[in-house]
């Protein structure tokens, strides 16, 4: 084990996520300006997509963070039956559930029931399906568009590790997506359920849907189910679902036969709307 992922396990992973809760919310315009300037020419943000293109208008780093686009930076695919990407950034995996096992590295996997917070039945439709593990980097724009249209079912907040989903540690620690705090959204489309699945990261595992507003943190000591089953909250194909308060990983689940993907390989950059596959078509009676 490197020490690089032996740090990965003795961090106090609760308490630097709060404190980095804490200040990417300081508005102090030298620390905030600072922060985010240094992100910016790190990473090579481009804000001529962002609906507010001067990184230093914002209010705090979060708001840089989950900055909004600017209309028509991103595009659904025009194929109605297109599955698109949950979100901008790179491929981390994609392609069949083996007898209800998920790919994660080489060397490594989890099960859908793990990922769904120990529950067997809600697996069993993805038992042999598909599944696209979407890695967002700093980067990138970070609010998580739908996959498909579809209305929400049940939120269930699955608590967990903390642990980087960064490329060194996917490949290293085991069942990692199945481990670290999360969000699973169960929706019921017009072709089926799928799943689209909100993995926290180290330095901030905080969620917010568009909903309930911020759902992650509270940190909860144990699963918490919501049911939306009487409240209809549909949303379009390509829609905003949630925005990342620090980057992480998406994760979408399809039933067997629900959808063909295209071949996507490792590491592969992504755009909210690109196509990833296509849904299966009804079949006429």
């Amino acid at each position: 084990m490197t020490f690089k992922i032996l740090l990965q396990y003795i961090l106090p992973h609760r308490f630097l996520s709060r404190l980095v809760y804490w200040a990417t919310r300081w508005t102090f315009a030298p620390w905030k300006n600072w922060l985010i300037a240094t992100i910016v020419r790190n990473y090579d943000v481009n804000m001529a997509e962002a609906a507010q293109p001067d990184p230093l208008a914002y209010q705090h780093f979060n708001a840089f963070f989950t900055r909004k686009l600017r209309p028509g930076a991103r595009q659904a695919d025009t194929d109605p039956a297109a599955l698109l990407s949950p979100a901008d950034g790179r491929i981390s995996q994609a392609g069949a559930i083996v007898d209800g096992r998920i790919f994660q590295a080489k060397g490594q996997d989890y099960t859908a029931a793990e990922l769904l917070g120990g529950d067997e039945a809600a697996a069993a439709p993805y038992r042999n399906g598909r599944f696209v593990t979407v890695y967002l980097s700093p980067r990138d724009y970070h609010r998580v568009h739908m996959p498909l249209a579809g209305t929400l079912k049940e939120a269930v907040h699955v608590p967990g590790r903390i642990f980087s989903v960064a490329p060194f540690a996917v490949e290293a620690i085991p069942r990692l997506f199945a481990r670290n705090e999360r969000l699973v959204c169960h929706f019921e489309g017009e072709h089926g359920p799928f799943v689209v699945v909100m993995v926290g990261a180290i330095l901030v595992s905080s969620v917010a849907t568009v909903w309930d507003g911020l759902v992650i943190p509270p940190y909860v000591p144990s699963i918490r189910r919501k049911s939306f089953a009487s409240q209809h909250v549909a949303l379009e194909r390509f829609a905003e679902m949630a925005r990342f308060n620090m980057g992480s990983t998406v994760i979408v689940l399809l039933p067997e036969g629900a959808a063909e993907l295209d071949a996507l390989q490792p590491q592969q950059a992504v755009r909210v709307g690109q196509r990833l596959g296509r849904r299966r078509q009804s079949t006429p009676n």
